[in-house]
């Protein structure tokens, strides 16, 4: 049995040239690149498109970098406020044993094992940052001294000055006083008055 016989039919083979360049002439055929110009226009939306993508991103980046950098200023901050107030609550504890050093130190009954021991006190409130002030002849500060008696005025200062310490105050190296140095004042001396002028008695 032999296959049927098939006509062939040459208008049904449709051959396109879909050659960019003319084989013949060499050159462009018509209708090639007429796309162009709306493929560079699309190209310059999508440019422009990631152009402001990219800048709303980095201002994003940079808000979030503020935001940390101001979170870790805080947190900073409020980390020595802590570190500070537990080293001042320490310190408050250790004044009445400077106290002690002090006074034995003045009455030459620092020595021995009690010096070491003292010294030992002082060092470790000194590394800890404690400063200690109020000496005669300072101007008073009600700011970090205290007032308990005024005496007379020794000299001719114009302004109120500690004419004896009665006891050393205590700051830390912050500046935060954790006990006013209490002192004898001495106010200023009373400037005199002028004499008043007395009117000349007419000659009679």
């Amino acid at each position: 049995m032999t296959a049927p016989d098939t006509e062939f039919d040459p208008e049904r083979v449709v051959v396109r040239d879909k050659r960019r360049i003319d084989p013949v002439s060499g050159e462009v055929r018509e209708g090639y690149g007429a796309d162009a110009p709306a493929a560079a226009d699309a190209g310059d939306e999508l440019s422009a498109d990631l152009d402001r993508v990219a800048a709303e991103l980095t201002a994003d980046l940079q808000r979030v970098q503020a935001e940390y950098a101001n979170y870790r200023k805080r947190v900073d901050r409020d980390r020595a406020l802590v570190v500070e107030m537990a080293t001042a609550g320490l310190l408050n504890e250790l004044l009445p044993l400077l106290d002690d050093v002090e006074r034995a130190r003045q009455h030459g009954d620092l020595d021995g094992a009690f010096k070491s021991v003292g010294e030992g006190i002082e060092g470790l409130a000194d590394k800890l940052g404690l400063q200690r002030f109020g000496a005669v002849g300072e101007p008073f500060d009600p700011a970090v001294h205290e007032a308990l008696m005024t005496v007379e005025p020794t000299g001719d200062s114009d302004v109120a000055v500690c004419a004896q310490v009665l006891q050393p105050g205590y700051r830390l190296t912050s500046g935060r006083v954790l006990r006013p140095a209490r002192v004898a004042v001495a106010e200023p001396a009373a400037s005199p008055e002028p004499m008043a002028a007395v009117p000349e008695t007419p000659e009679q």
